[in-house]
């Protein structure tokens, strides 16, 4: 069964399945450019309706298979919320990241319909730097000083990368520049909803209550398709935007977020981040190829330093982490990533 097969990876299966794990997450951007007739906010809600649907079918598989590993406890008196789909309804974090999660998927989609996927990737890619600034302040975490040095690094790559791209637009009419501080806002909101999600969910855990995050992706969906229905209507999307969408919501989000898991409890919490960042070169690599859409310098040069201080920091963390023990669950070292939006 493939799901047992999966229970058991080696550590060179495990980094080949995250690498395709990073490029069914970056297909995002080159589907979107896609799109015929559908709408902003009509983008977020047909992608949400077909990963709640999705993960409805995958996750009692799933949890199934993982009950049978001895993966998750085969509790006969838990409700049928929680044994078939992990829904915990009685937990205010899990309700939080799922909120989390909602914001994660609505300003994703919308953030590509005012600026590049290369801004928006970039934008992305500073969240585990941001959740570390968040966790220091929210729940006391310390943070050396290399993260502090890759923090600061990181912004000003980021205020280079935007600050040349309003410059130019401010001089050339073809460019709207309203459109870039839209779209750099509305970016701006995934990374500081998943700084708070992996907050939430790690200060949970730390008082002894485990939070699932592909439960809460389901619960993220269901209430994305909630908050944007009535924004959606009237649709516009022709059938073959739903099924640009359709795609997206299975192989973009369902499938990779459940395999990521998998990944996580093969891979230290460092590798996982590391390879994580394949998903911004691929991102932008296919919306070139597919899209005809090349980055701009100032992308080039301000997302280089943001994916170059990422990188760094990860590795002389793991350097100075050479024994920490491998994680069981992207759950467990929710921080460092974790399912995309």
């Amino acid at each position: 069964m493939p799901f047992q097969l999966l229970s058991r990876l080696t550590h060179t299966q495990a980094v080949f399945l995250m690498v395709a794990v990073t490029l069914m997450w970056s297909i995002a951007g080159v589907v979107a450019r896609q799109l015929e007739s559908a709408a902003r906010f009509e983008v977020t809600f047909w992608r949400s309706v077909f990963t709640a649907l999705s993960l409805l079918v995958i996750l009692p598989w799933w949890r199934a298979a993982d009950r049978a590993a001895g993966l998750l406890p085969d509790d006969p008196a838990s409700g049928r919320l929680q044994r078939l789909w992990g829904v915990q309804p009685g937990a205010r974090a899990f309700w939080i990241s799922g909120v989390c999660w909602s914001v994660m998927f609505t300003a994703f989609m919308l953030a590509l319909t005012f600026t590049s996927v290369a801004n928006v990737l970039v934008i992305m890619a500073a969240a585990p730097l941001l959740t570390a600034l968040v966790a220091r302040f929210a729940i006391g975490q310390s943070l050396p000083w290399r993260t502090w040095g890759a923090i600061v690094a990181a912004g000003l790559g980021i205020v280079y990368m935007y600050g040349a791209q309003w410059l130019g637009a401010l001089r050339d009419d073809s460019v709207s520049a309203s459109a870039l501080v839209a779209g750099t806002l509305i970016a701006a909101c995934v990374p500081v909803a998943a700084s708070v999600n992996w907050t939430v969910v790690q200060r949970s855990q730390s008082h002894g209550q485990r939070i699932d995050l592909v439960p809460s992706v389901l619960l993220g969906a269901l209430i994305s398709t909630l908050a944007t229905l009535p924004l959606a209507w009237p649709f516009h999307a022709t059938g073959k935007d739903i099924a640009w969408l359709a795609l997206l919501g299975l192989f973009q989000l369902a499938i990779p977020c459940a395999l990521a898991v998998v990944c996580a409890r093969a891979l230290k919490a460092p590798e996982v981040s590391l390879l994580a960042l394949l998903e911004v070169i691929f991102g932008i690599f296919l919306a070139w190829l597919g899209a005809g859409e090349a980055p701009g310098h100032a992308v080039l040069t301000g997302g280089g330093v943001v994916i170059a201080a990422l990188v760094l920091n990860e590795w002389l963390g793991w350097h100075s982490r050479r024994g920490t023990p491998r994680i069981q669950t992207l759950q467990s070292e929710g921080r460092h990533h974790g399912p995309r939006p």
